[in-house]
């Protein structure tokens, strides 16, 4: 009877609150696959439709896009960073150290951005984050439309290639240097200037070894064909020229004289001080009075009786007490 209540209560008093959408459905990655695992967050990214020639699927992961077992991508565009500069932040705190290999892919959809690739370029520094950039196409002129076309996939070309050499070992991209004598020895001799491949072949036939090669005459290399003044005199240089150049040379010269001459200065400071302190300077003789110039002769006349009593005269007339004595008479 109750439950009957509580039926009817509900059909005669339905929620008029708005249901949350459905979650978009998550797919726990699999151990061992070729497909992209992608975050739930990233549904709706311009950049997946770009993503080619590999497999793509959602999953309950941390970073946005997971190319390997041990490589995690975190996706920020900058005009998005611009209006929310927290976030990326967040998104690393959260990542942790989950993935041996993080990356931060940024797409660079704003014109002023040196500054804030600047900032995000510190930040992956401290946080053990590699950084890449892809340029976006929208700011490209009007008449380069087929480079619009060409920038549009970069992103997700990065995201492809990642996961396509997940299992690739990095031997693809190191220097093949053959262990044989023969290629030794025309990987070194090549790197003198003017010495070629065929030059090498011509210089193992005649001599034989590096040591003959290296203990030969300037005569017997001009005899060789192919072999002018300037490729006979580049290998002679790299034998038998020193390591150490005239600037080198130059350079401890002067730390050498250097040397000398502070050691030369502590000595004779040591023997100022066991002779004790110099004499004291002799004093100089007093100096004669300057002449008398004419012009000082005409300025101040010379001193005579008449002068002095007009002079005399002159002060009492401007004394003020006597003045005031005659208006009081």
């Amino acid at each position: 009877m109750r439950s009957m209540v509580t039926c009817r209560r509900s059909s005669c008093f339905p929620s008029t609150m708005a249901q949350p959408p459905a979650a978009p459905p998550v797919v726990l990655p699999s151990s061992i696959g070729n497909n992209i695992i992608m975050n739930p967050l990233q549904r709706g990214n311009p950049i997946l439709e770009s993503i080619r020639n590999t497999g793509k699927e959602y999953g309950d992961i941390i970073a946005d896009y997971q190319v390997g077992r041990t490589t995690g991508v975190l996706f920020l565009s900058l005009k998005y960073h611009r209006l929310h500069p927290e976030y990326i932040a967040t998104r690393i705190e959260k990542l942790g150290i989950s993935y041996k290999l993080r990356i931060l892919l940024i797409l660079c959809d704003i014109s002023e951005h040196r500054e804030a690739i600047r900032e995000l370029t510190k930040l992956c520094l401290i946080n053990n984050i590699t950084i890449i950039v892809a340029f976006s196409y929208v700011y490209h002129h009007a008449l380069y439309s087929s480079l619009m076309l060409s920038r549009s996939d970069e992103a997700g070309h990065y995201l492809a290639t990642l996961k396509q050499f997940e299992h690739k070992p990095p031997d693809l991209i190191k220097e093949r240097v053959d262990k044989d004598y023969t290629s030794m020895l025309r990987t070194s001799l090549t790197s003198i200037s003017k010495v070629n491949k065929t030059d090498v072949e011509t210089l193992r036939t005649s001599f034989g070894s590096f040591a003959n090669i290296s203990k030969a005459d300037s005569a017997r290399l001009q005899n060789l064909p192919g072999f002018g003044q300037v490729k006979v005199k580049n290998i002679k240089n790299a034998f038998e020229k020193p390591f150490r150049n005239n600037a080198t040379n130059s350079l401890a010269t002067l730390i050498a004289n250097e040397t000398e001459s502070d050691s030369h200065t502590h000595t004779s400071k040591g023997k100022e001080i066991a002779m004790g302190p110099p004499p004291a300077p002799h004093p100089r003789p007093p100096r004669n009075s300057s002449p008398v110039w004419d012009i000082e002769l005409d300025v101040t006349p010379p001193h005579s009786p008449v002068a002095s009593s007009a002079a005399q005269k002159q002060g009492e007339q401007d004394n003020p007490n006597w003045v005031v004595d005659l208006d009081t008479i």
